[in-house]
């Protein structure tokens, strides 16, 4: 069995058409756990009552992304964990090609296929290679639609999406939870690197394919996003790259990549996303790292 697992915060209508998509073309056995994220409002009820049969979790305080998918793993019961964000649509059934990828005990963790569902001739997600070892910018191959069917080939892959990624438990069981220091942002590029350090490879299997709101959860330009965005990037540096590289990649957020960033919105006088990037940097410098 599959334990879908997705954390809700102040989304409960994404999270029950998520839901639905799945009850209406889902054919491969699973339980659905929803973590409400302490969301403001009464969304733990709404879910519960559209959806009795869904298991909703309430978390006493908002966990962050790593946090409340941890906390729906510790009452998930399936051999298989299938971390989905509340703002993702099926259109046909994903589940089983995702499981018999993982039936190959060479491959510990698989993500599908995700296109933006207003625009499905764009795929957002089709297998991603490392980040660089200091900018830590993203090394993949950029999507171009007119060649679109060279995006849907199967394939090992270097890092999972965190919108969409299949598990088995055994893996977790060996090399630990997600991560929760982040509280947002580079948790799967945390725990795709820990994966394969531990000998398992990844895989993006695009027979399967769901389809992403576009960040519905989390808008783009926000204070919130810039904060942890920051601090995120600079965790992970600390926490994953190696020796000089550490100091390096550092060094290059703290003296290129961030001023360049605070002077584009100084430019346009968004000053809240300045302050942000600030008290992101400082948290992410200092942060306690495990």
């Amino acid at each position: 069995m599959v334990s879908i697992i997705t954390v809700n915060y102040n989304g409960w209508k994404d999270t029950c058409e998520m839901i639905a998509s799945f009850k209406r073309y889902e054919t491969y056995p699973y339980e659905l756990i929803v973590v409400d994220n302490a969301s403001l409002g009464k969304d733990a009820d709404k879910i519960h009552v559209a959806y009795p049969e869904v298991i909703v979790i309430q978390s006493d305080r908002n966990r962050g992304f790593a946090g409340g998918n941890n906390l729906g793993y510790h009452h998930a019961k399936g051999d298989y964990l299938f971390f989905l964000n509340n703002d993702m649509l099926i259109k046909a059934p994903v589940l089983e090609p995702l499981v018999n990828r993982l039936a190959d005990k060479n491959y510990g963790a698989v993500s599908p296929c995700i296109v933006f569902l207003y625009h499905p001739e764009y795929i957002q997600y089709y297998g991603y290679k490392d980040l660089s070892s200091v900018t830590l910018r993203h090394t993949s191959e950029s999507f171009d639609p007119i060649r679109r069917s060279h995006f849907l080939v199967p394939k090992e892959t270097d890092i999972l999406h965190g919108g969409g990624m299949m598990v088995r438990r055994d893996i977790i069981e060996t090399v630990g939870e997600m991560y929760e220091g982040y509280f947002l942002f580079f948790e799967e590029f945390d725990w795709s690197l820990r994966i394969r350090k531990a000998g398992y490879k990844l895989f993006y299997e695009p027979a399967s394919m769901i389809y992403h709101k576009e960040s519905m959860s989390i808008k783009p330009q926000t204070p919130l996003r810039e904060y942890y965005l920051t601090r995120s990037r600079l965790i992970y540096a600390r926490r994953n790259c190696k020796g000089m590289y550490k100091y390096l990649s550092c060094i290059y957020q703290l003296l290129f990549a961030i001023p360049k960033k605070i002077f584009f919105y100084f430019r346009k006088r968004r000053f809240n996303l300045i302050k942000a990037i600030w008290n992101g940097a400082w948290s992410g410098l200092f942060f306690k790292v495990e």
